[in-house]
């Protein structure tokens, strides 16, 4: 199985895009975004974890940049990990290093699409304080084996000069018929619980990771729109912008822990590193009404 290739224009440009994650969600809008931008790209064939494939994929793409969209997040949530601990490691933590390790070999950055669901509030970091995890912030939640691969696999990531880690965090789209959109899912729970966080307009944000890959910029970046959003908020927009109709129930973290496996991560992440390299990024809910609910209104609800 060879590797999928796609656009012919652009070649003046010098880019050429290797994307890993082709049957993903990101991938998939990935693929989009650089055929919209005119940017010859290929999908990659081999598995992760498999150095040799990754090798053959890289010499029949001749890639300038690599973006990796893969990975296990766990079907129908994170809480699959829980009970496929080494399918997991292999894919976020074997897979990832194997792919930064052969890109730096051949000198190419490697644009990882990682979370930041690796932290939670603190003293230091009070829930509705505007004091947000920074990119050298270390880690404070493992008490899922999903944030623990995920961690720990950031850490060692620092050691190559040649990746660019984006922290997403709970990812939306304006297709709100997509099962991975964090408002799809919310919207289809029997309950919620209200807690503002930290989350990623993709619409908005992975055409400007992809700018970041023009600049070739690595480390790690706090990838998510400034400011903070509850999930009552978010259900209000929807109600006010898609369904007049809609209803919905709250629940205590208490209550939720009696219905999911691994605890679930809640937090702000400082975005001043991301903001400073592109001012014009929107807060969160100006970003939300923009991308998402603005194109999908619903003209009777307005």
């Amino acid at each position: 199985m060879g590797i999928m290739t796609n656009g012919s224009t652009g070649e003046a440009s010098g880019l050429k895009f290797l994307i890993y994650g082709r049957t993903g969600w990101m991938g998939g809008l990935l693929g989009r975004l650089c055929e919209a931008q005119g940017i010859p790209y290929a999908y990659g064939a081999g598995r992760l974890e498999n150095r040799s494939q990754l090798e053959a994929d890289i010499a029949a793409a001749g890639p300038t940049h690599v973006f990796n969209a893969a990975g296990v997040t766990g079907r129908p949530n994170v809480d699959w990990c829980e009970t496929h601990q080494v399918e997991t490691i292999r894919a976020n933590v074997v897979g990832t290093l194997t792919l930064a390790d052969v890109c730096r070999e051949r000198g190419l950055v490697l644009i990882n699409y990682a979370t930041g669901c690796i932290f939670e509030y603190d003293d230091a970091h009070p829930l509705r304080s505007g004091i947000g995890f920074k990119e050298e912030d270390i880690p404070n939640f493992t008490e899922s084996f999903y944030a623990k691969t995920k961690a720990m696999v950031e850490e060692l990531l620092k050691n190559y000069e040649n990746v660019c880690t984006l922290r997403v965090r709970m990812p939306i789209s304006s297709d709100l018929s997509n099962p991975r959109n964090f408002i799809t899912k919310i919207t289809r729970y029997e309950k919620v619980v209200d807690i503002p966080n930290s989350m990623t307009i993709l619409d908005e944000l992975l055409p400007i990771s992809i700018e970041m890959a023009k600049r070739n910029l690595t480390g790690i970046w706090n990838f998510t729109n400034p400011g903070v959003v509850s999930h009552n908020e978010i259900l209000e927009m929807y109600r006010d912008y898609i369904d007049p109709n809609f209803t919905w129930k709250n629940f205590s973290l208490e209550e939720q822990a009696k219905v999911i496996v691994a605890p679930r991560s809640n937090n702000e992440l400082d975005t001043a590193k991301l903001k400073n390299e592109f001012p014009e990024i929107l807060t969160i809910k100006e970003s939300l009404i923009k991308y998402v609910f603005k194109p999908n209104q619903n003209t009777s609800a307005a």
